[in-house]
């Protein structure tokens, strides 16, 4: 094997291979975050039923207002860890619930840290982050 110099090509594909690796290995979790007064302790399916609007209430009775994040990575992990769900059927999900005149998609918020600001203001509030935007001003229900 002779050991030629790689082509511009050749690098460029390595270089851009790397570097999609190296994005997997850098996100982090979601976490699941509420408004610090609430006490209720919750389960993936009980979130699930929260944001997929068969439920407004958290266990225990006190009203439960979701708020999602913008399209992109951290939303489609959530939608799919925690909702069972790809982009696709929530948004064929929510057509059918907007059509009939049933439930409403949750809040959509343009960043995380609005919907940490949306949670730490909002006493019914429940809402997801990656782990290392989670702060004192929210409390982490689930990771």
């Amino acid at each position: 094997m002779t050991n030629k110099p790689l082509s511009f090509a050749r690098k460029t594909l390595l270089l851009l291979g790397l570097a999609c690796a190296g994005l997997g290995l850098a996100r982090a979790d979601a976490v699941i975050i509420v408004h610090p007064s609430n006490t209720a302790s919750i389960d993936d399916e009980q979130v699930s039923k929260i944001f997929l609007g068969q439920t407004k209430t958290f266990p225990g009775g006190a009203e439960a207002t979701p708020v999602d994040n913008k399209e992109g990575p951290l939303r489609e992990d959530f939608s799919n860890k925690v909702l069972k769900k790809s982009p696709a059927q929530l948004k064929a999900l929510w057509a059918r619930q907007i059509f009939t005149g049933g439930a409403k998609p949750p809040r959509e918020l343009a960043s995380e840290d609005e919907v940490l600001k949306f949670v730490a203001s909002t006493p019914g509030a429940i809402g997801y982050v990656d782990s290392s935007k989670a702060n004192s001003s929210v409390k982490v229900l689930k990771r």
